[in-house]
């Protein structure tokens, strides 16, 4: 660790990607430090290239490719704590993936606009449904289009009562009030910042709560010292701070605060 220890508060990435290769990972962590960034969630990057899933974003379309887990846990486990592994399961295999390797991870990671799979679909559940037996928060994506939406994140978590979910970056598009509004009556779904507007990150704060919010970049995609930058405009109280960037993220991966 580098700013903070364990219990004492710094700032914890909950969504950055990590390519296969140490040299992805000293790159990772080489950012981290120059941004002060403590601790990074990390998931499999180059499922599909950006221009492909931009593509799909807009016009549909998915993969059945899998994502580096290995590479990914490999990584981990050599960083002594500082990246957190969360596994990028691949719902066309309804989960069997996930079962066999997941208990190793600390979270499950889901990408409607890269596999394709809408959230309430079987094979979705079926993956969620195992989360849950890991006791694993479930971070995803969610789109505008009908079955990829906020409304159909609140529907799926209220299959799952006890689950916990992140609506990753900072709900559709960058514009996002009423995704925040659609999730406001669900305190088990969390609200990662990553690409919304500083507007939304004051109203995620103000509509939910600070206990609801986390920090996010989306590296290498995003930068980390501009997603930083949006909360330095901000200016946060300390106490708010303290749990978007730090004491949520580890109450997300099942840490205590001592």
């Amino acid at each position: 660790m580098s700013a903070a220890t364990m219990d004492r508060p710094g700032v914890f990435d909950v969504h950055a990607h990590l390519a296969p290769g140490a040299a992805a990972r000293e790159r990772l962590l080489d950012v981290m430090a120059q941004n002060g960034i403590d601790r990074a969630v990390v998931v499999a990057g180059g499922a599909v290239d950006p221009d492909t899933l931009s593509r799909q974003i807009i016009e549909g379309g998915h993969t059945e490719a899998d994502a580096d887990n290995a590479s990914v846990l490999a990584a981990c486990e050599q960083s002594g704590g500082t990246l957190v592994p969360f596994y990028f399961a691949n719902p066309h295999r309804e989960g069997a993936d996930y079962r066999a390797d997941g208990q190793r991870f600390a979270g499950l990671k889901l990408a409607p606009a890269v596999h394709g799979v809408s959230l309430l679909d079987d094979r979705t559940l079926a993956v969620v449904a195992q989360a849950q037996r890991f006791g694993h928060a479930t971070y995803l994506h969610c789109l505008p289009k009908p079955g990829f939406g906020v409304r159909d994140l609140v529907a799926l978590a209220a299959e799952f009562p006890t689950g916990h979910f992140v609506l990753g970056h900072a709900g559709v598009g960058d514009l996002d009030l009423h995704g925040i509004d659609l999730i406001k009556p669900v305190d088990t779904i969390l609200f990662e910042t990553s690409g919304g507007y500083t507007a939304v990150v004051d109203a995620a704060i103000n509509r939910l709560g600070a206990d609801r919010v986390v920090f996010g970049t989306e590296y290498p995609l995003q930068h980390p010292s501009v997603e930083l930058a949006k909360y330095r405009a901000l200016a946060l109280p300390d106490h708010q701070w303290h749990k978007v960037a730090w004491h949520n993220a580890r109450r997300l991966i099942g840490e205590r605060d001592s």
